[in-house]
């Protein structure tokens, strides 16, 4: 989106990224899935391929507000998103829950019946989408309040009470919530906060004899991607101006990577709108998946995006710019908060794991379902349990590789060999 000055920060975030990857085995995980697609590239291939989330892991996994205003629970991450066998999500997604599960002191029993209750909802899911038509497919939606209502007995009412406090806490995260949050008045008008190294406006990050440059580019841009949306998606967003721009770390394994928040107002000051801007940079898969995308990165992740999820962000969109470095990056947007919310795994019990495990293998089938041959897929699975535990026996294994690589990113700090800032 920006380069030139704000460019040669991106690499000083690196250490914060090393900092967030050393808190557990579990975080590693999440900021390694260059290292588990290289992994997976070894191993024997089903052939069924679909589009990928490509980083399936369970805390990509949520809830988030539908155009029609109702809460959906789906992928929501697709940076990594590339065609390629369907196992390698469901191997990642597996063995997420045994890391988790380990890392919230499970027992090796507790763990196996989350990774077989994941497996098998992926599988049993399949063998359901396979006898829907294509428009059922197509049209089915994990929604939020069915899920709540359909809860059993198995789920203690603290654990269901834990949930619905969840849902509600999604509801209220919105772009109304993050004006609150990440703006103040100066001089009379709204601007983001300034909490360096995590966010910092473009003010800090330029010259102001640049500022003219940067607001022009920043325009541009935003036109460029304003064209990719649906037209009365694009008519809506024509409504809203630009009032500040800001870098913003996020997540784990997208530490170092440019992302931005941009503030937009709409009618008046009580009309706020909050975008993200993310770099999407190439696919970890793509070197081992074996196919290429003609498409821009932006693109890519937004056109993979539309195909797994039921329902998208009304402002999903990409665009693509060359830097001052000569480097064209695509990017792709999407609203910074739109009720989304995120399951509190490290809070779960091992009844709460099975029944997170059970909708995440659910979402992911759906995904799945969407772009491949889910008849083909269903009949490889199969009516026995013997997909459930490959699957799950795979994942207890991969958590013992994860926590020897954990161990050498452990030893890498100790040694000097990496710079580690840790706490952000």
């Amino acid at each position: 989106m920006l380069e030139g000055q704000a460019a040669s920060r991106v690499a000083d975030l690196v250490p914060i990224r090393y900092g967030r990857m050393l808190v557990s085995p579990f975080t590693f995980y999440r900021g390694a899935a260059l290292i588990m697609a290289s992994d997976l590239a070894g191993t024997p291939r089903s052939g069924l391929n679909v589009q990928l989330c490509g980083d399936a892991h369970l805390m990509n996994f949520g809830v988030f507000g539908s155009p029609e205003r109702r809460l959906v629970f789906d992928i929501n991450d697709f940076d990594e998103t590339s065609p390629g066998p369907f196992e390698w999500d469901v191997k990642r997604l597996a063995a997420s829950f045994a890391i988790a599960g380990r890392d919230n002191g499970l027992s090796e029993k507790e763990r196996r019946r989350s990774l077989m209750a994941v497996a098998n909802e992926y599988r049993t899911s399949m063998a359901t989408f396979a006898g829907m038509n294509n428009l059922e497919v197509w049209y089915t939606v994990l929604d939020v309040e069915s899920w709540l209502a359909s809860l059993g007995k198995d789920v203690k009412a603290k654990a269901r009470k834990r949930a619905e406090a969840n849902v509600a806490k999604a509801r209220t995260r919105d772009s109304h919530q993050a004006y609150g949050k990440l703006t103040e008045v100066v001089d009379g008008q709204p601007r983001i906060i300034s909490d360096p190294p995590l966010i910092q406006p473009i003010a800090e990050l330029f010259d102001d004899a640049d500022h003219e440059r940067v607001r022009t580019e920043i325009h541009d841009i935003f036109v460029r991607y304003r064209r990719t949306l649906q037209s009365d998606r694009r008519r809506l967003l024509e409504e809203f101006r630009i009032i500040d721009v800001a870098r913003k770390v996020v997540g784990v394994g997208s530490v170092g990577t440019r992302a931005w928040i941009v503030l937009l107002l709409g009618r008046d000051g009580n009309d706020p709108l909050f975008l993200q801007a993310k770099e999407a940079q190439p696919s970890v898969l793509a070197s081992y998946a074996g196919t290429k995308s003609r498409m821009s990165d932006g693109e890519r992740v937004v056109t993979g995006q539309h195909l797994m999820q039921a329902t998208s962000d009304i402002f999903l969109g990409w665009t693509s710019t060359t830097g001052l470095d000569g480097v064209k990056r695509g990017y792709y947007y999407r609203q910074l908060r739109d009720w989304k919310g995120s399951a509190e795994v490290e809070t779960m019990d091992p009844a709460g794991l099975e029944t997170y495990a059970r909708m995440c293998g659910r979402a992911l089938a759906r995904a799945h379902a969407r772009s491949g041959d889910r008849i083909a897929i269903a009949a490889y699975l199969g009516n026995s349990t013997t997909f459930d535990d490959a699957v799950a026996d795979f994942s207890e294994l991969y958590a013992d590789q994860n926590e020897a690589d954990y161990a050498a990113l452990v030893e890498a700090e100790a040694s000097g060999r990496i710079a580690v800032q840790r706490g952000l």
